[in-house]
């Protein structure tokens, strides 16, 4: 059976099904190249935007919050899109949220962690900070709406997806806007050293992403099909690889970020991500098509993300220092593990 290229990058069972034809030595080898296709594009990447903020004079944690989160959230959009055309539009409200949880609790949990001090820029957080735990928060107020309205089948709109669209334009322009004003209170960078050009850097930023792109969209269901042949449970699997596996461009940029000695890019990535995971990747899928929100969300999924992005939101407000704390990447690393241990123990899925 023929198929188009948009269904083998859209649709899941489509690539699913083309690995689970290939044998075990051949998915090895295809892990390994993605592992190394993603550690090569994050460097890449993070090089290029490096050298593009000291050229262009743009804060990196607002090229974070911008570019970068944006390139690493257009995957996961195209898949909420296209699974929500062909038929599987509860996919993307599980890809949004999933990835919030990740990003937010895996990811910059593990960030301050391992950096050795992770900065609190407060003119651009104190800003794209309330963004990002607003849209979450709003998308969990009209999910309330919703299911007031229609108890039986709560369904997020077209016309909730355009608005969100709307707000998802003002919030790159604000945050354009935040960083103009504030550029006299960002860092001080070194002018001695010598550049790549403007358009070199851009290519380095859209190569990286595009490796980046492309080693995670195979990797996830490469390394799931592996698993599932060494007889992992197929719950265990979702609850784990396929949750982790949405922000695995946003694991990859981080550690690229804190090798190389700049984890504010990262900041930038994760706040950035989370606000065009709710206001992107479900408002443009749920402009394509209806999304219906399950019950788990509103027991489980809901309270899991607002538990850990206002607990990100009291990091900012307490951080007098400037500093994110180690223990706070422990509380968030540790509400994350649960998560997915009571997803795994309480059977509670995601929609596939």
């Amino acid at each position: 059976m023929q198929h188009s290229i948009w269904q083998w990058i859209g649709d899941e069972a489509v690539l699913a099904h083309a690995l689970s034809g290939m044998s075990t030595p051949i998915l090895l080898g295809l892990v390994t190249l993605c592992i190394i296709l993603l550690s090569k594009g994050a460097d890449w990447m993070i090089d290029g935007v490096v050298d593009l903020a000291k050229r262009t004079g743009i804060p990196r944690i607002v090229i974070g919050a911008t570019i970068i989160s944006l390139g690493t959230t257009l995957p996961e959009a195209f898949v909420s899109v296209m699974a929500a055309f062909m038929g599987n539009p509860g996919l993307a409200l599980g890809n949004g949220v999933g990835s919030i949880i990740a990003d937010t609790g895996l990811i910059f949990g593990l960030t301050c962690i391992l950096a050795a001090a992770v900065p609190v820029n407060r003119f651009i957080l104190n800003r794209t900070g309330w963004v990002q735990v607003g849209a979450a928060t709003l998308l969990v107020a009209v999910s309330l709406i919703c299911l007031a309205v229609s108890p039986d089948t709560p369904m997020i709109g077209r016309p909730v997806g355009i608005f969100f669209l709307i707000l998802l334009v003002c919030y790159l322009y604000l945050t354009y806007w935040w960083a103009k004003s504030g550029s006299a209170q960002m860092e001080d960078e070194d002018e001695d050293e010598e550049l790549r050009d403007i358009l070199q850097c851009w290519l380095m930023v859209g190569g990286g992403l595009v490796l980046v792109v492309i080693g995670a969209r195979i990797l996830v269901p490469a390394a799931s099909e592996i698993a599932f042949r060494f007889g992992v449970p197929e719950d265990v699997i979702a609850a784990t690889m396929v949750a982790f596996g949405t922000s695995l461009p946003e694991l990859m940029t981080a550690i690229s970020a804190i090798k190389k000695g700049y984890p504010e890019i990262t900041v930038g990535n994760i706040v950035g991500a989370d606000v065009l995971n709710c206001l992107f990747v479900i408002g443009a899928a749920a402009t394509a098509r209806p999304l219906a929100i399950p019950s788990n969300f509103f027991f489980f999924h809901f309270p899991a993300m607002l538990i850990i992005l206002w607990s990100f939101r009291l990091f900012i407000t307490m951080n007098k220092d400037g500093r994110f704390k180690k223990w706070q990447g422990f509380w968030l690393m540790g509400i994350y593990l649960g998560y997915v241990v009571l997803q795994y123990a309480l059977n509670v899925e995601m929609p596939a």
